[in-house]
């Protein structure tokens, strides 16, 4: 019986690396056909029914966005009443200043709520559900603006 050459071991360890590459080639094609596209999106979550921290994250940061639009909206309706106020009300014993008032009180609320939304989340720092307590509670203090503003609009219309 015919003795088998033995290989040198620097063959041996250029196979083994090659069917390392190969394997490593092989699952990342794998991965690859599971993965999505780049270009097709994840949908969006049920926000009615987010199970999952990451989509409760993202619906109430959605909800946030949401209220935001608002309140820009309703701002520019209120400031473009205080502004008609004191084209209104303009005389000498009575001057201008519904609108700066009004931009300054935004300006301080608008100071006050990021703050006071960051120091609640604080409560939960670190932990997955910190973004959600966060957008909440923007979301929440940016409706009720959004509320203050539509009556004080309101009372400069009246």
């Amino acid at each position: 019986m015919p003795m088998m050459a033995r290989q040198p071991d620097r063959v041996v360890k250029e196979k083994s690396m090659l069917n390392a590459a190969i394997m490593t080639m092989l699952c990342g094609c794998v991965l690859l056909v599971d993965a999505p596209a780049s270009s097709e999106e994840a949908l969006p979550p049920d926000c009615e029914n987010a199970m999952t921290q990451t989509d409760m994250n993202i619906c109430a940061g959605d909800a946030y966005a949401e209220a935001d639009k608002a309140l820009n909206i309703q701002w520019m309706a209120t400031k473009k009443a205080a502004a008609a106020w004191d084209d209104l009300i303009e005389s000498e014993d009575r001057p201008r200043g519904a609108e700066e008032r009004l931009l300054k009180a935004q300006r301080a609320w608008l100071a006050y709520r990021d703050s006071q939304c960051e120091a609640l989340g604080f409560t939960v720092e670190g932990g997955t559900m910190q973004p959600l307590v966060v957008s909440n509670c923007l979301e929440d203090l940016t409706r009720k603006r959004t509320e203050e503003l539509g009556q004080l609009s309101d009372g400069f219309v009246n």
